[in-house]
């Protein structure tokens, strides 16, 4: 029999998910002329890595000792609004995606009762854990509604809502293709 807070767990990573999920979808749906637009701003693949790089960084333990995998720096940190030097590629994104949904799903899997209470510090902020989580979800999926907007307003398309997670949390991992 599940707990409560299983429960609680189970519902997160539900609507967490979901916001993953239709953030690889507008990153699936974008035509490749729009992608890196230098005249849009922020252009499509930038607000797609922002997305990321935060869903990555607000889940790492701390702050103080979170490192990016390559070729991605701590430059979103920087207050003058660094820019990377280049426009990442699908793939490359696909790959942060990946790495993001994985790093989500098992550090809402792990999470004990004890855990999400307590009190978790980045920057100024001081939030539970529990509500950094919903943060990070609320996060991603504003994001996402500002992709499909964009690929509405451009493409005319964008794509459906997500209601749930496409892999629920008690799931088995499935292999990489």
């Amino acid at each position: 029999m599940m707990s409560t807070f299983d429960h609680v767990k189970r519902d997160l990573w539900d609507q967490f998910g979901a916001s993953i999920d239709m953030l690889e979808n507008a990153i699936e749906a974008c035509p490749d002329l729009l992608w890196a637009d230098r005249s849009r701003n922020p252009e499509f693949w930038y607000l797609a890595f922002h997305t990321l790089w935060w869903l990555d960084y607000y889940l790492h333990e701390s702050p103080d000792t979170f490192r990016p995998p390559a070729p991605y720096t701590l430059d979103e940190l920087d207050p003058a609004d660094v820019r990377p030097e280049r426009p990442y590629t699908k793939n490359e994104l696909r790959a942060y995606l990946a790495h993001g949904r994985a790093k989500a799903r098992t550090t809402t899997a792990a999470l004990t009762e004890e855990q999400a209470m307590r009190t978790h510090a980045f920057g100024k902020r001081q939030h539970s854990v529990l509500n950094l989580h919903l943060y990070n979800a609320r996060h991603v999926q504003h994001h996402a509604a500002q992709l499909n907007l964009i690929l509405r307003q451009v493409v005319d398309a964008a794509p459906r809502w997500v209601s749930h997670a496409g892999m629920p949390l008690d799931a088995p991992e499935k292999e990489p293709a």
